[in-house]
Formats: structure tokens, sequence, C-alpha cells
């Protein structure tokens, strides 16, 4: 028999229940204290690159059909989920098919690897091609269909914040955004237009912030996502910084590119995935000979509503 551990501090204490409930809602109640209330021990949000999953949905044998970059198990989460907050996954439509998906979540941000097609969604039909950038409401059902050739896209919501507090997504109609179409010769020219204007080095990078009529206020895509394209010219290094939100990315473009995260090089792969962990110190390195171009998807949302981004450099 086991001898039980003497308790010598309230940090000895298991969880404590009512001694004599009343009622089925009394003996639900648990309490913990100042020494056993905050130890909960939770693993790290890992510095992580996805490359099988973007080589299965460029593969032409790969069916329609969604391929999730899950850190679940990882993270210990209960539901699948990429970041705590966000969820990212590659979808592969075949040509002529389509490809129908119901996520519970506010938003849906997809953007166009390659092929053309059309989308339908809460009413409205968008036709799209590479490069792309199609923000929709969630929980609604959503079409996408390609046509001439197949299509590969890169879809990325917050269900995991969904799931964290068993929420459902808006009812059709109230979701906080309506369907945005970004196409990718608008993406070019306010990129450009960026570079022509130049700016400061207090400024971190030259990223294209993606916002809505309805999220104007806010400069997000989604009232706790945020969405940037971020660009960085060949031989040049983005300074090294941290904050306090998570970056799932996407590599577009980006041959000769690497990223430094807590003092290890993180190369970059086509189409690949990349997690950046909170608070991490990182910067982005491109030894190639073309701009890099890469989208990254943050739930800098919620930090900058609870006014704890905590953005700042960090200069070796």
């Amino acid at each position: 028999m086991l001898e039980e551990k003497p308790v010598t501090s309230i940090a000895d204490l298991p969880p404590q229940r009512a001694a004599n409930p009343r009622s089925p809602a009394e003996a639900r109640a648990r309490f913990f204290n100042t020494g056993n209330g905050f130890d909960v021990q939770l693993p790290e949000v890992p510095d992580h690159v996805f490359t099988e999953e973007p080589r299965r949905a460029l593969d032409p044998a790969t069916g329609t059909g969604l391929i999730p970059c899950d850190l679940a198990a990882e993270m210990q989460s209960a539901f699948p989920a990429t970041s705590p907050l966000v969820m990212a996954r590659y979808a592969r439509v075949r040509a002529g098919e389509t490809l129908a998906t119901r996520f519970n979540s506010s938003g849906v941000i997809v953007y166009v690897m390659t092929g053309t097609g059309e989308v339908a969604c809460a009413g409205e039909r968008v036709a799209w091609g590479p490069g792309d950038v199609i923000l929709l409401p969630g929980g609604v059902e959503t079409d996408y269909r390609a046509e001439g050739d197949d299509a590969v896209l890169w879809i990325v919501d917050n269900e995991p914040q969904f799931a964290l507090e068993n929420a459902r997504a808006p009812a059709p109609g109230d979701a906080p955004t309506a369907v945005v179409h970004y196409p990718a010769d608008e993406i070019a020219r306010q990129i450009e237009l960026i570079y022509d204007i130049g700016r400061g080095e207090e400024i971190a990078g030259s990223a294209l912030i993606f916002s809505s009529e309805g999220q104007e206020a806010s400069r997000n895509v989604l009232p706790t996502l945020t969405a940037a394209m971020n660009s960085l010219p060949p031989g040049v290094t983005q300074r090294p910084h941290r904050h306090n939100s998570v970056a799932v990315s996407l590599v577009i473009r980006g041959e000769g590119c690497f990223s430094m995260i807590d003092g290890r090089r993180k190369d970059w792969a086509p189409w690949a995935t990349t997690v950046t962990p909170p608070v991490s110190v990182h910067s982005h390195h491109n030894e190639g000979s073309e701009q890099a171009l890469f989208l990254i998807i943050q739930d800098g949302g919620i930090y900058y509503h609870a006014r704890t981004m905590g953005f700042e450099f960090v200069d070796a």
C-alpha cells in the first residue's frame, strides 16, 4: 500500500470538493489555491515545418480533400490544431470536382496556390486564380470548384479557438466578415506601393496587412486573427524580434531563405507551412536572388484586444 504524501503546504493539496454537497450543482464545485492553482504545465508550441502535407497536396495522385497541419499530439490538445488557436489545412480539388466544407469558426482565410476555379459561399460566388486571397465567413457551407486543372489551396481558420470553449460558429449572416476577395494583381500593386514609399527601421518589415470594410477599425482580418503578406528582398534580413502571438506561415516564394528561431536555423521549403512559437526571438533571412514572399496568419487580434501583443525588436 502506497504511503500518502504528507501535506506540509497548500501546494500539496489535491483538488478540494464541498464537504457536504446539498445539490448536484454544489457537488460539481472544485477548489484550488495559490499553491496548486497555477502549476498546469502545457507543452510549448513547437517550432515546426510542415513539408509532407504540401507534397501530398501537390501530388497529382491525391484526390479531392483536405490535408490538415495538425500538431495536436505535440501540444496535448484535445482537438486538431496547428497552433493553440489556429488551424491550417491544404486542400486539393480535382479539375471539375467540388470540395464542400463547413468550418466551426468565425471566418476562413484562403490562399490559392495553384489552379483556377470558383468558390460559392453565403450566397456569393468568387472566381479565383493563383495568388488570390479570399476571406470567407465561418459556419456556412462553402463549395470550392476547380476548373481546367487541379487546384491546391491553403485554408486557415480559428476552429481551435471555438473548440476550446465548445462554442458554435455564428449563425448565417452573423459572422464578423462577409466574403472578401483580394486578387493577386491587386496584392502585387499594394506591395509595390509599400516599397515605392519606403519605411524606417522602426517599422517591422514590409508586410501588406489584409483587412476589410467590416474590420477596418481593428486592422485585423478577423476579430482574433491577423493576416499579412510579408516580403523580403534578396540579401535582406528582417530584424530579430518577438511577440506574444503565434505565427503560422505559408512559404510562397523563398529560394535561399531561412529563419532563425531562438538561435536555431530553420530553412524554408517550397509551399511549407511553418509555425513560429510565441515569444521566440526570430528573424528572417533572404540569401536568394529573388524577393521572398510568405503569408502569415497570427492570433494577434486577441493580443491587440487585450493590449498584450508584446512586440519588441531584440537586436544582438
